[in-house]
């Protein structure tokens, strides 16, 4: 780290006389490492003017003080970091954690967390005298700025928890205020927080931690500590959290599901679940996908339903983490195996359309229905819930619709991912659970429907219903033929045409969706 020292300044804490560091000459706030004291500097003066709420200990991959490299600067070289505060926000989808992270060139920049993965974003030059009031945007709308096409993926409502370290503008707890997102074709991220007049805009673009070159970074995709855990709010069980991006998890004693997404001495709350549903692969298996081992952490089984349908399918989610790499999802629905990645950025897509474009790539949609989580086990980055209702489109490119792009919208977010089909060799292979192969492939019946649309199905019915009034012959009377039944067992109905209904098979059961992510 070459960042200039001579504009760092140090002086005694106004509260308890520890010593407070500023590194940054941008930085005119800090909060005492030791006393939480919430200091501004005026000059070479240090005044208190509060006390900061601790910083809830989520275990994360990154700590003040530590230092690294983006690939690519400000001017497109790399750059040397050091980071120097954090802020710690709760909102209507979990909570997050802003990083400050000061360059060689004395430039702020900011680290976040983004559905498990990590965004580097700078202040933008968007002008935000033309952006709209906060209330005016929705999630899903497509709109243009400075020339660049973006999509609204989340509109929430938030507020400070805590900070640490030094940051730029006066930390206000507990004040509300509304973030927007919009993303782009480009995998950008343009965030406005609304929590100022004029809104700040910041433009993002991910980033891996592994590529960030920080020192100190743990290899071990479990948290070893055994220090944090808790009981049970509904049976008092001992809980161990894992993760240090966990914000729900479930009771291992009576499956009650968690939130802990304000800390281990924030509020717990805790749902019971019943109709368990036991995972094909288990919490806590390792697997090996391009090279690397993920862990599965956490399971879900959710439940789809098509528009003016009443027949509901179901399929599963393990979501999976590396410790560098973030999360992904293996899911197992009735159109086979597939791992999926959310996506930073955002496919071009009009609310009803046929296609969406990601990469340049055109992506047939496939099916569109409603999705309902109803059981889930193991640890999640966002606070889950059982009964969580999304609406889904599922899409696909590719010889036999391999590659897959998936739009999930809720009412404050929409999420975007893609992946591709795995074979059931292959996911097999990657747990070492090859002398299960056959629990892995889809359940195969006596009977099945090709995907036929509706017409054909209708018209079909149409052509048996006359054919069996054909057949049928005339004079026949259903209560004459039951008396002489009753009074003649070896009476032949001159009715019968022969043919006799089975009690196995199933006229339907396919369902047409499914895929998820």
């Amino acid at each position: 780290m070459t960042t200039d020292q001579q504009r760092s300044y140090t002086a005694p804490c106004p509260g308890c006389g520890a010593p407070v560091e500023f590194a940054s000459a941008q930085a005119a706030y800090a909060v005492c490492p030791y006393c939480q004291s919430s200091i501004v500097r005026e000059g070479d003066v240090l005044q208190r003017i509060g006390k900061m709420a601790e910083i809830f200990n989520d275990y994360s991959p990154l700590k003040l003080g530590q230092t690294g490299q983006f690939q690519k600067g400000k001017d497109g070289k790399p750059e040397g970091f050091r980071l120097i505060g954090r802020l710690q926000y709760k909102g209507d989808t979990g909570s997050w954690n802003e990083w400050l992270a000061l360059t060689d060139g004395n430039e702020m920049a900011v680290v976040s967390e983004d559905n498990g993965q990590f965004v580097l974003a700078r202040a933008s030059d968007v002008p935000a005298r033309n952006l709209p009031d906060e209330g005016r945007w929705r999630p899903g709308q497509n709109v243009a700025i400075s020339g660049v096409q973006y999509s609204v993926t989340s509109v929430v409502h938030a507020q400070l928890m805590a900070a640490e370290g030094e940051m730029p503008k006066k930390p206000e707890l507990g004040k509300p205020f509304t973030v927007v997102e919009l993303r782009s074709q480009d995998d950008r991220v343009l965030s406005i927080d609304y929590s100022d007049a004029p809104p700040s805009i910041y433009l993002g673009e991910p980033v891996r931690l592994a590529d960030l070159k920080i020192a100190g970074l743990k290899d071990t995709s479990t948290k070893k500590d055994k220090g944090r855990h808790f009981n049970c709010p509904r049976c008092a069980a001992r809980v161990e959290i894992k993760l240090q991006t966990t914000q729900s998890l479930t009771c291992p004693s009576c499956g009650s599901i968690i939130d802990v997404s304000q800390g281990i001495g924030g509020e717990l709350r805790a749902a019971l679940q019943d109709e368990p549903v036991q995972p094909l692969i288990p919490l806590g298996k390792t697997g090996t996908f391009a090279g690397s081992k993920w862990q599965v952490v956490g399971f879900q089984h959710r439940m789809g339903v098509e528009p003016g349908d009443d027949e509901h399918f179901g399929w599963d989610e393990y979501l999976l983490y590396h410790s560098k790499q973030g999360f992904q999802f293996l899911v197992n629905s009735s159109d086979g195996w597939s791992l999926v990645k959310t996506l930073t950025g955002a496919p071009n897509y009009r609310a009803g359309g046929s296609t969406a474009t990601w990469n340049k790539q055109t992506y047939e949609k496939q099916y569109s229905y409603l999705a309902e989580t109803t059981y889930v086990l193991g640890e999640f980055y966002w606070p889950v819930v059982r009964g969580d209702k999304t609406d889904n489109v599922d899409f696909a490119r590719g010889q036999d619709g391999v590659q897959l792009l998936n739009l999930e919208q809720g009412r404050r977010e929409v999420n975007w991912s893609m992946g591709r089909k795995l074979a059931p060799e292959t996911v097999a292979a990657a747990f070492g659970m090859t002398d299960q192969l056959a629990l892995f492939k889809p359940a195969s019946s006596s009977f099945s429907m090709p995907k036929l649309g509706c017409m054909p199905i209708i018209i079909g019915l149409v052509i048996l219903f006359f054919l069996l009034i054909w057949l049928w012959p005339s004079g026949c009377n259903a209560a004459d033929e039951r008396r002489k039944l009753a009074a003649d067992p070896t009476y032949v109905s001159k009715c019968s045409t022969g043919s006799s209904r089975s009690s196995g098979g199933s006229w339907g059961g396919y369902s047409s969706g499914g895929s998820h992510k």
